[in-house]
């Protein structure tokens, strides 16, 4: 949980810049790419990303530069990676101008829970690792070039001249 808005956005700085990179990558044709034939695709897990940014923050009062949460996905890898941008760009904006570390102590009502925005701010960024998680696998399997965030990928480590474990 934040209690301090300038702390939620060093961390947010960091997850958006590599989550837009990681988007990136994608191509059109990597969209389609399944775990299992009932199962999500990569560029709707990509759109859930992108779609949380306006849904979750409004729930708390905010009002993010996205498109409405039914929203379908585009089938353009590079409309995904640039309104992804564009919501966490204005996600940070939003944030500073509208509240302090004072309304970060201020609940709200969050999928039949209450929550301080701290923690919204907190399960925002963890959402975001979670399917980032997701896309990354769905990636690899799409042969579409990943890349570390939290600590190098395989290639990462490889053009470090550094063998990858196994």
């Amino acid at each position: 949980m934040y209690r301090k808005i300038e702390d939620f956005q060093k961390f947010w700085a960091y997850e958006a810049e590599q989550t837009a990179k990681l988007f990136d990558n994608l191509t059109d044709e990597s969209l389609a790419q399944k775990i299992t034939e009932n199962g999500r695709s990569l560029g709707f897990l990509a759109w859930h990303i992108v779609l949380t940014l306006g849904e979750m923050p409004k729930k708390a009062g905010l009002t993010i530069d996205c498109p409405a949460e039914e929203t379908e996905p585009p089938a353009s890898a590079g409309e995904i990676a640039e309104t992804y941008k564009k919501a966490a760009q204005s996600v940070s904006e939003e944030i500073t101008k509208n509240w302090s570390d004072e309304t970060l102590e201020i609940e709200d009502e969050m999928y039949g829970m209450t929550w301080t925005r701290g923690t919204t701010l907190s399960t925002l960024i963890n959402h975001q690792a979670h399917h980032r998680g997701q896309v990354t696998v769905l990636m690899r399997q799409a042969g579409v070039p990943i890349i570390g965030v939290y600590g190098p990928a395989k290639e990462e480590w490889e053009a470090m001249g550094i063998a990858a474990l196994a």
